[in-house]
């Protein structure tokens, strides 16, 4: 019986502990001071994706973004697509009527009377519209030296009113890290004004 009271005991506390420990690899994102960008993986497009990234983060100015991943509190890993595809859209409609009206009388093969009517309308219209378009997306996720992961985030785009979608995605996922250190500081902030 107190094999079981012990295992329920340990159930009970295991997801506080688990939740401490989240909460802690949480709180390591506000403290970053340096951040390696690795190699993504994905399409032909993804190392551009990972220059835009760079340069997205480094004009953030939130951390150094540093080319030497021994120097780095954390690593950014992930993979990025960029496709530029047309799609084309077909249809074709057609409407057609025919009518015919035979009037024949005949006797003998020498006296026959005929008349024939006919009428016909037929109407055709197609259209093919080709459009050019270009989708980028990312699935990034930044690692401490432990290997834990502290934060993640997927985003896509199909470009800006005056950017590459692969900019855009580049922009985005720097907007979503800015906001989600800011919560974490936050949090921090009222976890540690509350602990005192």
């Amino acid at each position: 019986m107190s094999g079981l009271v012990l295992a329920t005991l340990a159930l009970s506390v295991w997801p506080a502990a688990r939740g401490d420990e989240l909460d802690e690899v949480a709180a390591q994102l506000p403290r970053l001071k340096r951040v390696f960008i690795d190699k993504f993986g994905g399409g032909e497009g993804a190392s551009q994706l990972r220059d835009m990234m760079i340069a997205s983060l480094q004009r953030a100015r939130v951390f150094v973004v540093t080319e030497n991943a021994e120097r780095a509190d954390a690593v950014m890993r992930g993979s990025a697509e960029d496709l530029v595809f047309t799609d084309i859209y077909q249809s074709n409609e057609s409407v057609g009527a025919r009518a015919g009206v035979s009037v024949g009388r005949g006797a003998t093969a020498r006296s026959r009377d005929s008349a024939s009517l006919g009428a016909g309308v037929s109407e055709s219209e197609g259209s093919r519209i080709q459009e050019r378009k270009h989708e980028a997306s990312a699935s990034v996720r930044l690692v401490n030296k432990d290997g834990d992961v502290i934060w993640s985030t997927t985003q896509e785009s199909q470009g800006a009113k005056f950017r590459s979608a692969s900019a855009d995605v580049a922009d985005k996922v720097t907007r979503q890290l800015l906001m989600d250190m800011e919560k974490a500081r936050e949090r921090g902030a009222k976890g540690g004004a509350g602990s005192r």
